[in-house]
């Protein structure tokens, strides 16, 4: 696609395959834009799980900080790898893994910045096969990672369920599903509900040949919970972040204005059997 075209917004079918292909190239193309529009708000070693600032060392959704020291932790969709950052400096032996080369590129980059913080292992992988063996891990965690992108989220779920040693914790982030029913904008005009809650038709820019660049589906609160139990997992807690006092800050379509009257995140607080 010629770069100066704008894609196509519609709203169709798009398989494994598909949507994985869009991922990858989609963030190798905009993983620049983003750390230099984000980047700033996410920090090179904070744990942020969403637009809302909610940050894990005051939610200890993993378990407490204290305890993380040792732990062996999978972090999926990681990005520039600023969560694994932020638990490998207490301690914990992190493992970020991304789809996209140019974002793993920027978790080298800030690591070169930072030479005396503790390394820690880089992935390029589909979350969909992940390479490590049964049971490696005792924590798995996404911020807004890998998720929202996959046609078939319980083969992601099952294969951190396999990753995972029994009683390992599964923490993930996601839009949350209610935001499909608003336009995606900041202001007053995303307020009013604009389509159903429950179509989950995914959203699909493609270009002028009919080829997903990028694609994000939508699940609602009650298939995701399903999804969690047929992985094999125990649902513990699901948390939605209120928008705090401190936070000015607009991302897309999650701002102040929005943040007081309608969730924008679900976090997903799970345990493997």
């Amino acid at each position: 696609m010629n770069q100066h075209t704008e894609p196509e917004v519609t709203r169709r079918h798009a398989g494994d395959t598909e949507s994985s292909r869009a991922s990858r190239g989609w963030w190798d193309r905009n993983a620049d834009d983003y750390q230099r529009e984000h980047g700033g708000f996410l920090g090179d070693d904070r744990f942020v799980w969403g637009p809302e600032g909610l940050d894990e060392e005051e939610a200890g959704l993993l378990g407490p900080a204290e305890g993380l020291a040792g732990r062996r932790v999978l972090e999926v969709g990681a990005g520039a790898a600023q969560c694994s950052r932020w638990l490998a400096s207490r301690g914990a032996r992190p493992v970020a893994l991304d789809i996209s080369r140019r974002q793993l590129r920027h978790a080298l980059r800030i690591a070169e910045g930072s030479p005396a913080s503790p390394a820690f292992p880089l992935v390029q992988a589909d979350a969909g096969a992940l390479p490590f063996a049964a049971g490696s891990f005792d924590l798995a965690c996404s911020a807004y990672g890998a998720l929202p992108f996959v046609a078939d989220p319980v083969r992601v779920l099952r294969e951190v369920h396999r990753v995972l040693r029994p009683g390992g914790r599964w923490v993930f982030s996601v839009t949350h599903p209610i935001r499909w029913a608003f336009p995606d904008e900041p202001g007053p005009e995303g307020l009013t509900v604009a389509a159903s809650y429950f179509d989950r038709t995914p959203y699909v820019e493609q270009d002028e040949r009919g080829r997903a660049v990028y694609v994000e589906h939508h699940r609602t609160l009650g298939d995701r919970v399903r999804d969690i139990v047929a992985a094999g997992f125990r649902l513990v807690d699901l948390v939605e972040p209120e928008w705090p006092e401190w936070n000015r800050r607009e991302w897309g379509g999650w701002s102040p204005l929005r943040g007081r009257l309608i969730p924008g995140t679900a976090i997903f607080v799970c345990e493997r059997g």
